[in-house]
């Protein structure tokens, strides 16, 4: 990558850094005077946003310090996730994004990832894009089934579901595992698939803001997922132009 448009990425990831920065503490710090806050879990929300966000800026510009971050940022979304009910993206952080992020690891460093060094990226086939297609399809239809059942049991009634959000849980959860994988091979089409994760994640937490089992903290991740739409703009960018080399 020539020196010039390397400048440009650190300007815009500083950028985005900076603003999710500003955005989480001003969200953050007005919450907390909410009554019956709980000031715990928002911390937890905020921090988990900011290590995310280093987490992602770090990725889009190829680096293997993300792997780092994106551990600490798992952790914390776990909790966030599992304390809000969204049991799908508890299950994802928990049990998948979690080890994936040692997997990744090793996979960079055999591609060339240092602190210093992009990954050398590469592309898919028309094949491995048909099998990605016929994977998010086939796992939003189970995701769903799977997510409406233990709703089913948990409230007893079938009116009582939110559907929307059980869908949309779904389809983040599908898009997740695609994109980690994705992004675990050093993939450019990992960056297409999460800007659909984070779309769907911020229809996901708007539709929670919106629902009577909103909690405080919810607004953190919403504002977390809009950064993160901006960032794998600037990731699909960046990728098209590690992949070409």
């Amino acid at each position: 990558m020539i020196k010039d448009e390397k400048r440009f990425n650190k300007i815009v990831s500083s950028l985005i850094m900076a603003g999710m920065l500003i955005a989480i503490g001003i969200t953050t710090a007005f919450k907390m005077q909410d009554p019956g806050a709980r000031h715990v879990m928002l911390l937890i929300a905020a921090f988990g946003s900011l290590f995310g966000v280093l987490c992602t800026v770090l990725s889009a510009n190829g680096l293997i310090w993300t792997f780092l971050f994106g551990i600490l940022d798992v952790v914390l979304d776990s909790i966030v996730a599992f304390d809000t009910g969204v049991m799908g993206n508890f299950a994802l952080h928990a049990f998948y994004f979690l080890p994936m992020q040692f997997v990744g690891l090793w996979q960079w460093r055999k591609r060339g990832a240092s602190a210093k060094e992009e990954v050398k990226a590469r592309r898919l086939t028309w094949k491995g894009w048909a099998l990605v297609v016929a994977s998010i399809i086939g796992g939003v239809a189970v995701s769903y089934f799977v997510l409406y059942k233990i709703d089913l049991v948990n409230l007893g009634d079938a009116a009582l579901i939110n559907r929307p959000k059980v869908f949309l849980d779904a389809t983040v959860l599908t898009l997740n595992i695609v994109g980690q994988v994705l992004m675990s091979l050093a993939y450019f089409e990992q960056w297409i698939v999460w800007n659909l994760v984070n779309i769907f994640s911020i229809l996901l937490w708007g539709n929670t803001m919106l629902s009577s089992e909103a909690s405080s903290y919810t607004v953190v991740m919403f504002i977390k997922y809009i950064f993160y739409l901006l960032n794998s703009i600037n990731g699909l960018r960046i990728w098209y132009s590690l992949s070409r080399e």
